[in-house]
């Protein structure tokens, strides 16, 4: 193997991923790890994708498939969940051996290729350097601080920006990282109560979950922040944390920033707390649909500048100019910046629904539709419509016991939005379509409905 070849992980969160993740470096590699929800057929397009060299696996009937699919592969399974260390002495020969030489650390060689969720299309690879992380870390603790008696606790994915970025933050900061192998409330409730956890990164889902866990116990005291990203926070949400001492952050992020963008930071007063701030050293502006900059409060697409921000996506030198131009990163999310310059994040351009029109932000309509008592989750996509081009159709989680008064749920939504962003049908599911990070899947959404 030589420096700058990819290596990918298909393991589970434990020591083996983070003894790799400290590892690649020494070696000059460039760090996959794959997302561990992904089908087999599925992992194919990163792993030929991304030209990678080794894969790195578990015994998984997933992993051991993706290699029968790709024959020219070489890989190595870690049998029984052991890591890397405990083989070195019978596979001298990897480039993680102990006896590998250590070349000078340079801060803008890739560090991680982290494929993008692929909402809007087949996943892309953006390519993140040692800087990047750093930079990201670093702004990250001056804007919410980290300090070596922190306890941050892992329960996201590591193969996901949210989780490896954790890790990362503690090393800069000598803090400590509790990993939990998944996400489970109960064990999450019994950590941030027994384990003196600090700081801990949700997703609204997961925070859902760990609330209904706990019921009215208030946070314990050395609870100081909880990240919260990955998708948008109902405002009821928000204020049964909030009444229970919880000290939520929202925030915005993406990969190709590191994760963290902009974010609340908890303890705000109510007159500061209806926008972000962005990170220290990340710039952010709202452009137009021509680039240009537009003024505060003005709706445009979210761009963002700064050490954090990816240097391109991986073999694709179009998607790279159309996102990064003229220094800015071009995320393809809607929101507004007061002139506080604190951020409010709308939708993503892709999800906007144009119907009759009338914009409609998905979000604005989901927020309304929490404020129904039955109603515990909420995903609202455009469909198509020979009249008025697409009409707003919503998903709707509801409580034990609720029902589905399509009626009742107009009426509930004419009281707080105008006519054209009332939806017009309601589903009732079990759970919506999300992928690693929280993030709705809306196309999923719209294939169902076709499907009703």
């Amino acid at each position: 193997m030589s420096r700058g070849d990819v290596v990918a992980l298909h393991l589970g969160s434990g020591l083996a991923q983070l003894e790799l993740l400290h590892a690649m470096p020494l070696v000059g590699a460039v760090l996959l790890p794959l997302n561990l929800r992904l089908t087999a057929p599925e992992l194919v397009h990163p792993l030929r994708d991304s030209g990678a060299r080794l894969l790195i696996h578990d015994a998984s009937e997933v992993a051991l498939r993706s290699c029968e699919a790709l024959p020219q592969f070489e890989a190595l399974e870690l049998p029984d969940g052991r890591a890397p260390s405990e083989l070195a002495r019978e596979l001298p020969a990897l480039p993680f051996s102990p006896d590998a030489q250590q070349a000078p650390l340079d801060l803008t060689a890739p560090l991680a290729l982290l494929y993008t969720s692929g909402t809007t299309g087949l996943a892309k690879g953006a390519l993140l350097s040692h800087r990047n992380f750093l930079s990201s870390a670093a702004a990250s603790a001056a804007l919410l601080g980290n300090g070596a008696d922190d306890r941050w606790l892992l329960c996201m994915p590591l193969f996901h920006v949210g989780g490896l970025s954790i890790l990362l933050r503690s090393v800069l900061a000598g803090s400590t990282a509790v990993i939990h192998e998944r996400f489970d409330a109960e064990a999450v409730a019994h950590a941030i109560d027994e384990e003196q956890i600090s700081i801990v990164s949700l997703v609204p889902a997961m925070l859902e979950r760990l609330l209904v866990a706990r019921g009215e116990r208030a946070a314990p005291p050395q609870l100081r922040c909880i990240l919260l990203g990955g998708a948008a926070a109902s405002p009821g949400l928000l204020e049964r944390a909030r009444e229970l001492g919880y000290p939520v952050a929202p925030t915005y992020g993406l990969t190709e920033a590191c994760s963290q963008v902009a974010t609340r930071p908890p303890g705000r007063a109510a007159a500061d707390s209806t926008g972000l701030h962005p990170l220290p050293g990340l710039g952010v502006r709202i452009v137009d649909e021509k680039g240009a900059a537009q003024p505060p409060d003005a709706v445009g697409e979210i761009c963002v500048r700064g050490p954090m921000v990816m240097s391109g996506y991986w073999k694709r030198p179009d998607a790279s100019a159309s996102a990064l131009r003229e220094g800015w990163l071009h995320t393809g999310d809607m929101g507004e910046l007061d002139a506080g310059g604190r951020l409010r994040v709308l939708d993503r351009r892709d999800d906007l629904i144009v119907s009759g029109g009338e914009n409609v932000y998905p979000a604005e309509v989901e927020a309304a539709l929490l404020d129904h008592d039955a109603i515990v989750e909420a995903a609202v996509a455009g469909v198509a419509d020979a009249d008025f081009g697409a009409r707003p159709v919503a998903w709707l989680v509801l409580h034990e016991g609720a029902e589905l008064d399509a009626e009742a749920l107009r009426e509930h939504c004419r009281a707080r939005l105008a006519a054209y962003k009332v939806p017009l049908r309601f589903h009732r599911v079990d759970c919506l379509p999300r992928n690693a990070a929280g993030k709705l899947l809306r196309r999923e959404l719209c294939r169902s409905d076709s499907r009703a």
